[in-house]
């Protein structure tokens, strides 16, 4: 009999982590090859961990809702086969790059320490103030050496999001004779209790005066809290805007739209014409198309662009435009409407939404003129699009200059100014406004 080691599998670039949702089997049960043995969640998406070998579930070692590293064993499973290194789950391992692209190295993972439950006497608990976490590791030491949960509360972490670390909490333990003790909080008085909820439900609770009606965030809203919060801590951001007159843009769309549905049976929306700008003018611009690693730019030689979609629930996912740049106007009609449909309905793949360069977001579906969208870290730039108005302009002609009704819209570029400056971030965005006012209201579809 051979023992091999389930890891938490790696779900795409900067994901380091997932949350255990639901374990679908238990010790002593009986799994096969590619059988789903668990439900796992990163602030992406969700998925299923299928098992890489037949055999039996001998060991769990992480708990529903433990939030676990990549790479770090989760179970053992035991299987007639010979000795097996530990291993990830085809299915959502992190798809191959294209041919040609450079390869971004992940940030590394701490060196692996062997799993230590958490004694349930732990005097921390794994969510510090502010909804913090804290893993078992953490928890551990911290119990081992004496560290109270105000003490780690006030401890700077180094990791994602600003999370303890084991090497921040070792060398808080080195120097802690000579550091100052952090002060302590004075005692609060304890909040009157809320109502709870039925069991089993996920009814609002109420404060005791019924004037306030009190709501737990859920899971992806928690996440997307925690992402949003790091981006604005992580760049220095700026926003600039251009108007632009898309006239001849929606008049080509409102003639075509019958026609480009029975020739391709797909409805096309203005997304795909402005993922579709958006990617030619990256070509003319690569150092909008980058991320930074430390004090290192990697430039990206693939143009994916990811376009924020809302969900039933009122959170946003971000799928991706793979090679959004070689895609014809159908091509990426396609990609757009199967994208938005499928994240609608929860069933992204985790490769769907990961590998994105750059993100535009539209604004104007909620009848919003312009934004200021925060950066979808580690890319360095996010563009918004507003809505389409009829305005009075200023025509040049040759006869002079005459006021005339018009389809005007906002852009708005949000860029990270540390590796971004102005003349870029400007020269890129009013680059997109051109390509949309000079579209050609004569083109074949």
């Amino acid at each position: 009999m051979a023992r091999v080691e389930l890891v938490m599998p790696k779900m795409g670039e900067s994901i380091m982590e997932a949350t255990i949702l639901k374990w679908r089997k238990n010790p002593g049960d009986r799994v096969e090859l590619d059988e789903p043995v668990l439900d796992i969640a990163t602030d992406k998406v969700d998925s299923e961990v299928p098992s890489p070998v037949a055999g039996v579930l001998v060991e769990i070692l992480f708990q529903e809702n433990d939030v676990v590293p990549i790479n770090k064993t989760i179970a053992v499973i035991e299987t007639e086969m010979g000795s097996a290194q530990p291993a990830a789950s085809p299915a959502v391992s992190q798809p191959a790059a294209s041919n040609g692209a450079r390869q971004t190295q992940e940030p590394a993972v701490a060196a692996a320490v062997p799993y230590v439950p958490s004694p349930a006497t732990a005097e921390v608990s794994k969510s510090g103030a502010g909804g913090r976490f804290y893993s078992p590791l953490v928890r551990t030491i911290a119990k081992e050496e004496g560290i109270s949960a105000t003490e780690l509360d006030n401890l700077s972490g180094s990791g994602l999001e600003g999370r303890v670390t084991k090497k921040d909490i070792l060398a808080y333990v080195s120097n802690r004779s000579a550091a100052p003790a952090p002060p302590v909080a004075p005692a609060v008085q304890p909040a009157p209790p809320a109502v709870q909820a039925p069991a089993g439900g996920s009814a609002p609770l109420s404060s005791v005066s019924g004037g306030v009606e009190i709501v737990e965030m859920d899971r992806m809203r928690k996440l997307i809290a925690d992402h949003m919060v790091m981006s604005k801590q992580t760049s220095a951001h700026v926003t600039s805007f251009v108007e632009a007159d898309v006239t001849n843009l929606v008049n080509w769309r409102n003639q075509v739209k019958d026609q480009f549905k029975k020739k391709y049976g797909e409805n096309i929306t203005f997304t795909p014409i402005f993922v579709e700008a958006v990617a030619r003018a990256i070509r003319d611009f690569p150092m909008i198309n980058i991320s930074v690693v430390g004090t290192q730019i990697h430039i990206k030689k693939d143009v994916n662009i990811g376009m924020a979609a809302a969900l039933p629930s009122g959170n946003l996912i971000v799928p991706v435009i793979k090679n959004a740049d070689l895609l014809n106007l159908a091509g990426l009609t396609k990609q757009v409407n199967d994208l938005a449909s499928r994240a609608r309905q929860n069933q992204l793949r985790p490769d769907e939404i990961q590998g994105g360069t750059f993100t535009l977001t539209n604004v104007g579906t909620f009848g919003n003129v312009m934004g200021t969208p925060i950066i979808n870290q580690p890319q360095v730039a996010i563009m918004a699009t507003g809505a389409i108005r009829k305005k009075p302009a200023v025509l040049e002609t040759e006869y002079g200059d005459v006021i005339a009704v018009r389809q005007m819209m906002f852009l708005s570029l949000s860029y990270d100014h540390r590796v971004v400056d102005g003349m870029l971030g400007g020269s890129f965005l009013r680059r997109v406004g051109d390509y949309l006012e000079q579209f050609d209201v004569n083109r074949a579809i």
